[in-house]
C-alpha cells in the first residue's frame, strides 16, 4: 500500500501470480505515487492509485467500490494494516489473504501466520502468495523503463552534466531518507564524492526528493568538487535517470531499491534497519549492503536516542574508505 521500498521488494510476487495465472486479470493497488514505478509491468493488467491526500474515508469508500467493480476472485494484502485488511473485505472477494494478525486476521479468509524465522521481504511476501496456492517463480525485484524513458534520461543527464559526460562513469549518490537515524553523515558522503571523482575518476550526481533537498545541500557544500545536484524528478523519471548509473550508493531508503532493481550496482548504507531483511540483493551483480554491529541494533528507531558519542553511532562506525572500497568492487565487475 505504501513507501516505494516496499513496492519494489513486491515485483517478485506480481511475476509469479502472472505465472500461476497466465490469463488471469491481474491488478495491483498502492500509494498514487509509488505505484507509478510499476508501469509497464507486463505482469499487470491495471494500477489502482490509492490517494493519502483524501480524506480516509472517502479515499476507502471509493477504492472499495472499485474493488467491488471490478469482482476479483482472490485478494491478497502483502500490508496487511488496518486499512489494507479492511478494503480486502470490502472488496468482496471469496479468497482473501492476508497476515494472521488480532483482530483484523477475521477480514481475511486465509491468515498467514508468522513462523518467526528469519527471512527477506521477497520471502515474506512469497509466504502469502503461496498461501493462496500460488508457487513462487522469482526472487529478483525489477522495474520496467520503456525506451524513450531510459532514452529521455539521457538526454536529461547530457543537459545536466555537459555533453560527454554520461559516456563515462557516473556514481549517483542519495544522502537523503524518510527517518533521521538512518542518514550517514553529510560530512562523510561529500569527502566520498571527492574521492570517486580523484581515484576512480567517474562523475558523481546527487539526486533526492523534495524532502532531501536539505541534506543534498548538505552534501554539495561540504565537497571540494561541488557534484552535481539534479532537480526534483517525478519518481519514474528519476527511475530512469539511475538506469543511466555506473553505481549507486544510498542510506536504506527508497532511491536504494529503485537501483537496485533497475540492475544498477547498489551499495545500501544501512543503521537501525536490518539489511537481512530489507537488501535482498544479489552480491554477484555488484550490489552490497554495509553496515556495522553495535550494541542497540536492531532499534527500528525513526530518530536515534542516545546522546554523547553513542549518537547515530551505528552511522558514524561506517567509514569513507569503508564505502569507497565496495564501490570500486562493484565499479570492476
Amino acid at each position: 500500500m505504501r513507501f516505494i521500498g516496499d513496492v519494489v521488494l513486491t515485483t517478485p510476487a506480481i511475476r509469479s501470480v502472472r505465472s500461476a495465472y497466465p490469463d488471469g486479470y491481474i491488478a495491483y493497488m498502492g500509494e498514487k505515487s509509488a505505484v507509478s514505478l510499476l508501469q509497464g509491468n507486463p505482469f499487470l493488467d491495471e494500477i489502482l492509485p490509492y490517494d493519502y491526500g483524501r480524506p480516509s474515508i472517502f479515499e476507502q469508500a471509493r477504492m472499495a467500490l472499485a474493488l467491488r467493480k471490478r469482482r476479483f476472485d482472490l485478494v491478497i494484502d502483502l500490508f496487511g494494516n488496518p486499512r489494507s485488511a479492511l478494503i480486502a473485505r470490502l472488496s468482496g472477494a471469496r479468497v482473501r489473504v492476508g497476515p494472521e494478525r488480532r483482530g483484523r486476521g477475521r477480514l481475511y479468509t486465509i491468515q498467514v501466520a508468522d513462523d518467526g524465522l528469519p527471512k527477506t521481504a521477497v520471502e515474506f511476501h512469497n509466504r502469502s502468495i503461496a498461501a493462496a496456492g500460488i508457487p513462487p517463480v522469482a526472487s529478483a525485484p525489477e522495474i520496467f523503463l520503456s525506451g524513450d524513458e531510459r532514452r529521455d534520461a539521457r538526454a536529461y543527464l547530457r543537459w545536466s552534466l555537459g555533453e560527454g559526460a554520461p559516456e563515462g562513469k557516473i556514481v549517483g549518490i542519495h544522502p537523503g531518507a524518510t527517518w533521521p537515524a538512518k542518514r550517514w553523515l553529510p560530512e562523510r558522503f561529500a569527502e566520498l564524492a571527492d574521492l570517486v571523482r580523484a581515484k576512480l575518476a567517474a562523475a558523481v550526481v546527487l539526486v533526492g526528493g523534495p524532502a532531501d533537498r536539505d541534506a543534498v545541500n548538505a552534501v554539495r557544500s561540504r565537497s571540494v568538487t561541488a557534484p552535481s545536484a539534479l532537480n526534483v524528478l517525478p519518481l519514474r523519471q528519476l527511475a530512469a535517470v539511475i538506469s543511466c548509473f555506473s553505481a549507486f550508493v544510498a542510506n536504506d531508503a527508497g532511491p536504494m531499491h529503485i537501483a537496485a532493481a533497475l540492475g544498477v550496482p547498489t551499495i545500501g548504507l544501512f543503521g537501525p534497519g536490518e539489511e537481512n531483511i530489507w537488501f535482498p540483493y544479489d552480491a554477484s551483480h555488484g550490489h552490497a549492503a554495509l553496515r556495522r554491529d553495535v550494541p542497540c541494533h536492531p532499534c527500528h528507531l525513526d530518530f536515534c536516542n542516545r546522546t554523547g558519542d553513542g549518537y547515530m553511532e551505528c552511522m558514524k562506525l561506517l567509514t569513507v574508505d569503508e564505502v569507497l572500497a565496495a564501490l570500486h568492487m562493484s565499479l570492476s565487475r
